[in-house]
């Protein structure tokens, strides 16, 4: 399958060179899974984009036609990656925003082709000399400004037989990983997830993973952790959207058993 892409409901791919996104990183996006034509977590995406464009100020199109367009997008693909972006549209130089019909990109990718020995043994993961910038203003939105991702993914080579960096805020604390977010088992034996108050994402499976937890009954709680909380840890996974969740097998130079909870998530997704 190769790229397909639409501009606000037309197939293209060209965007103006004045549009917002492009010039400041003024925009949102959304990576969904599509499995047997149908879009995983659909609704929890869809509320993540009208709350990240509310708190942006960035005019929405009616989330209707959004979810129709990728309803249809969707329907004939067995495994496929949808990335939806919304811009605030196009307009001149400053940086004062003003109320701009938005710009919506919608591309179809091939779904991404890693080992299965990652969901079943674990990946192996290091921690990241980039760290991230605090701003409350920001935080747990998925917006387009991915420098600090792009500078901590260039730490390490295709052929390092890493999978992911954890990135901490400048204090130290943990946040999450590149592209995932992460769940571990303290050595006490309660699960945590980094408090995202000041930065990072909050990402999609992340939610579904909290809200399933409570009808399990079982206790996740959101805090702060520093590297040597994991370093102690007894389990560990991250997880996104589109991969679900990879257990971590091997942290620098720290090894982890895959434990009874990751696989029972790793389930929920399955149900997702």
């Amino acid at each position: 399958m190769s790229l397909r892409s639409w501009i606000n409901g037309i197939p293209g791919t060209q965007i103006t060179v004045e549009d917002r996104g492009l010039q400041y990183g003024d925009g949102v996006f959304e990576t969904m899974a599509v499995r047997t034509g149908r879009i995983v977590l659909l609704d929890l995406h869809l509320q993540r984009l009208e709350d990240s464009c509310r708190r942006l100020s960035i005019a929405l199109p009616p989330i209707d036609l959004i979810r129709d367009e990728l309803h249809a997008t969707a329907h004939d693909q067995q495994r496929a990656v949808l990335k939806l972006i919304v811009t605030r549209g196009t307009g001149g130089r400053g940086y004062r925003p003003v109320t701009l019909p938005p710009t919506r990109i919608l591309t179809l990718h091939e779904w991404p082709d890693y080992p299965a020995n990652w969901w079943q043994d674990g990946i192996r993961a290091r921690v990241c000399n980039t760290t991230l910038g605090s701003n409350s203003a920001l935080a747990g939105i998925k917006h387009l400004n991915r420098l600090e991702q792009v500078l901590a993914r260039a730490e390490w080579h295709d052929d390092d037989d890493i999978q992911e960096g954890l990135m901490t805020d400048s204090s130290g604390l943990v946040i999450e990983g590149t592209m995932t977010n992460l769940f571990v088992r303290l050595a006490d034996g309660q699960w945590v997830t980094p408090d995202l108050h000041a930065c990072g994402v909050a990402g999609v499976m992340r939610r579904y993973i909290l809200e399933r937890s409570k009808l399990e009954r079982v206790t996740i709680r959101s805090g702060k952790l520093n590297v040597s909380d994991i370093q102690s840890a007894s389990e560990i996974f991250v997880c996104n959207s589109v991969i679900g969740v990879w257990p971590v097998r091997q942290l620098e130079n720290w090894k982890y058993k895959v434990g009874e909870m990751t696989r029972r998530i790793q389930q929920w997704f399955g149900d997702a």
